[in-house]
């Protein structure tokens, strides 16, 4: 879905991923990512996130919380990070990162709330007075009082599957104050996600019923006398969507696909964001009429319908639509070993770099991540190989 962009708007990421690929300076199986264009993507993000006064978040999961990717993130001036879960919120402090935001997506399991209270996060949601109470105990035990937002939901807002959890909006205020009573805890704000959505048939992004309640949620705190409410509205984040999440009310946003342009619109609209990650892979061998190149990163992430997966297939750097291939990606039913390529003409040979560009999700996978530095300046090099926790690894 992202390759022709990829093709047209960074030719030269696909062209070094198979020069340095060739040359053994990068693995297969692995996310590469231009480096100097997630900088310049966080500095539009952080610049037109500080004129409408948003905090910003960086989400790191979609890139395996690489190191790297979080200097570049933090240079373009967004500095703090929001975890979705644990390995998240370790990755991203490893990598120098502060953390704004804990407990959402993934709420905090009981034995760990100390470790995560020991990381001092901005902000840390909840989804019941349970979780609540953990959360301010490990706070209180390091003398600290924790901001605490509330994931809440009404009849009618959107969730993903599994993703379903959080109070009754209608009981907020109750909520808020019964925040507030709990030793190492201050009631903070409200969340909910997302907030945002990508429409296929208008293919242009839109606010969920989820915003609204947000919205009509922070009314009725105003009205109970309530002041300084966060409101933190996650979900398709890019600097053109700012606006439109700040004039609902929101004070805080988490870009992730923004910082790569990834998100569903920059496959279909040119955002100020380039697209800024290809994944890399190898050509294993041949069986009959088509090629297998090396899996493991194949997740594509599910927002769009079912379409033809193409990827460029070359020994020599290219970006040249002669050189794209159908490739049929194993079902998710299944574990993804091998793509494998249909045969067009001259069948590729054995170690031909395979190049796809699509939507990922390398926190979930098996595959390396890569930064590439100095793409901008005709001056690539390969920064260190992570796995999908973030962690560096020696390679080959």
């Amino acid at each position: 879905m992202f390759l022709d962009l990829i093709r047209r708007r960074n030719p030269l990421l696909i062209e070094q991923a198979i020069a340095l690929h060739q040359a053994g300076r990068l693995p297969a199986n692995s996310y590469v990512i231009d480096l100097d264009a997630v900088e310049d993507n966080s500095r539009l993000i952080a610049d037109a996130a500080d004129k409408l006064g948003l905090k910003v978040f960086v989400m790191t999961k979609q890139m395996g919380r690489n190191s790297s990717f979080c200097r570049a993130v933090a240079a373009g001036g967004i500095a703090k990070a929001v975890a979705v879960d644990m390995e998240d919120a370790r990755a991203t402090t490893r990598a120098g990162l502060g953390l704004g935001h804990i407990g959402h997506l993934v709420q905090i399991p009981r034995y760990e709330a100390d470790a995560a209270a020991a990381l001092s996060p901005d902000y840390w949601t909840v989804f019941n007075f349970e979780k609540a109470s953990e959360a301010a105990a490990a706070s209180h035990r390091r003398d600290r009082v924790q901001p605490l937002l509330a994931r809440i939901h009404a009849e009618g807002d959107r969730f993903y599957r599994g993703h379903e959890g959080g109070f009754s909006a209608a009981d907020i205020a109750k909520i808020a104050e019964k925040f507030d009573q709990i030793p190492g805890a201050r009631f903070a704000g409200i969340t909910s996600f997302p907030a945002l959505l990508f429409d296929q048939a208008s293919r242009s992004v839109k606010p969920t019923p989820n915003l609204e309640t947000l919205r009509r949620a922070r009314e009725a705190l105003l009205k109970a006398g309530g002041d300084a409410i966060e409101i933190n509205a996650p979900g398709t984040t890019s600097a053109t969507v700012l606006a439109l999440l700040a004039e609902a009310g929101a004070t805080q946003v988490e870009p992730g696909h923004g910082l790569t342009g990834t998100t569903p619109l920059h496959a279909v609209d040119d955002l100020p964001e380039k697209p800024a990650v290809v994944y890399l892979s190898e050509v294993s061998h041949l069986v009959g009429g088509e090629a297998y190149c090396f899996g493991g990163g194949l997740y594509i992430d599910p927002v769009f319908p079912d379409y033809e997966a193409k990827a460029i297939v070359a020994s020599e750097p290219t970006a040249a639509r002669t050189a794209l291939r159908t490739v049929e990606i194993p079902s998710p039913a299944a574990i993804d070993y091998y793509g494998m390529i249909k045969v067009e003409g001259a069948p590729p040979r054995v170690g031909d770099s395979v190049v796809f560009g699509f939507r990922p999700q390398a926190f979930v996978t098996r595959a390396y991540t890569v930064g590439l530095s100095g793409l901008s300046r005709g001056a690539p090099s390969v920064e260190a190989v992570h796995d999908a926790f973030g962690r560096i690894v020696a390679w080959p």
